[in-house]
């Protein structure tokens, strides 16, 4: 049935939507309200690696997860086992944003309730050490869930079955801004009445060996092995690349009449979604800053807002100086004179780079910023870059009251995407 409650933009006649729900877990915290008051509290949760030996590599730091057990999260031990870490952690937000969301799944409304859930890399680390025992003990000691373990679409496949929820059920991959097409295009399926609640977002877990030496071969990693917590720094003059991170992300989004009639806490409302190609490299932004400028104005268009209404900018801010050179420069065109009033910060700052888990744990992060009236800062901030002028929060939280906030998400082959939140 089609609640009565439409929104009405540019002629067209759609649902609205909001958040009620938010799962996650990082090396900040084991979940959602644990790694906001981590973000709010300036806490990085980057460290050395311990998940490998990282002789002879360049970069021997990331934001690692210790000591994870996902057996609580599964119906068996043996069942989390055989699932790779990424899809262990996709469980484990989803999980856990139903039940903060309070969402009851049922017989009467499972079918209308559906998993979007990507991963950028998917599950590379069971790659590797198949890889290992096929050489070393042969094809015959292969696990036959080795593929069902590690393609991408298995978080959200792992989701949907251990949840019950029978509705849309996909994947988008799409490298860094996985986890915010996931969100967008959960969103647009409830807009559209195709459903009436989705559970989206993103998991990664790419911190072994092969990774990380792709990434350094790359030359995208920062190399400051001797201070990981200060590792990440975007917008500062003195970065030298991205630290990598791991972990899962998800929220619940629910068409809001319904969300109203059952009581739910609602953190925001999701009005705006906006998507671009670059077109122009498989790793590298164009200089003009083109694609995220295209990308934001479409999400706020979408969102009928002005540019002058948005508060707080969760960048896409990478720690890497073209990423953040780029992105600044994108915003300085999207929004004017605009631009010089507005917060802007990056929570990777604190919690990594978690590739496809990324534009999730952000929009999260994002919709909490709104809901508790405070703006998480850009941490390791001390020395001001002349082509990043912009104000990013630098430090320290900040008490704010914004009614818009924008998640920007760009990645590897020109894909971008920008959510448009608003205060619910």
């Amino acid at each position: 049935m089609m609640p009565e409650e439409i929104h009405s933009i540019h002629g067209r006649q759609r649902r609205r939507v909001v958040i009620t729900g938010l799962g996650a877990v990082t090396a900040q915290g084991l979940d959602a309200h644990s790694i906001w008051n981590a973000c709010r509290s300036g806490c990085s949760g980057i460290s050395e690696i311990t998940a490998f030996d990282t002789t002879g590599f360049d970069t021997r730091i990331a934001a690692e997860i210790k000591e994870w057990d996902p057996s609580p999260f599964f119906e068996t031990r043996r069942e989390a086992r055989r699932m790779d870490r990424f899809v262990q952690f996709a469980v484990a937000a989803s999980r856990m944003a139903v039940q903060d969301a309070g969402l009851e799944i049922c017989d009467q409304n499972r079918d209308r309730i559906g998993v979007f859930i990507g991963s950028g890399i998917g599950g590379i680390g069971t790659i590797e050490e198949s890889f290992r025992i096929l050489t070393d003990r042969g094809p015959g000691r292969i696990s036959p869930f080795l593929i069902p373990g590690i393609i991408c679409n298995m978080g959200a496949g792992m989701a949907s079955i251990l949840l019950g929820a029978r509705g849309p059920n996909s994947c988008v991959t799409t490298a860094c801004t996985t986890g915010s097409n996931n969100i967008g295009d959960a969103l647009e399926v409830i807009r559209s009445g195709r459903a009436d609640a989705m559970i989206a977002g993103g998991a990664e877990a790419a911190i072994t060996p092969l990774s990380i030496a792709g990434f350094c071969a790359a030359r995208t990693m920062s190399t400051r092995n001797d201070e990981p917590m200060l590792a990440s720094r975007p917008f500062d003059a003195g970065r030298d690349g991205f630290v990598m991170g791991e972990g899962g992300a998800v929220v619940v989004l629910e068409e809001r009449e319904a969300a109203l009639q059952r009581g739910a806490r609602i953190y925001a409302e999701i009005i705006g979604y906006g998507m671009s190609g670059d077109a122009y490299h498989i790793t590298g932004q164009p200089e003009d800053g083109n694609g995220a400028i295209r990308c934001m104005q479409a999400a706020l268009a979408d969102a009928g807002v002005q540019p002058e209404e948005v508060g707080y900018i969760n960048a896409h801010g990478t720690s890497t100086e073209v990423n953040d050179k780029t992105e600044t420069r994108a915003i300085r065109q999207v929004f004017g004179d605009h631009a010089y009033q507005l917060a802007v910060s990056s929570t990777k700052s604190m919690t990594g780079h978690l590739i496809g888990a990324a534009g999730a744990l952000e929009a999260m992060i994002t919709a909490l910023a709104l809901h508790e009236n405070l703006l998480p800062p850009t941490i390791n901030y001390t020395t001001p870059d002349p082509l990043c002028d912009l104000d990013y929060v630098p430090n320290q939280a900040r008490k704010a009251e914004v009614q818009v906030a924008l998640s920007n998400s760009f990645g590897f082959g020109g894909h971008n995407a920008s959510l448009v939140l608003r205060k619910s």
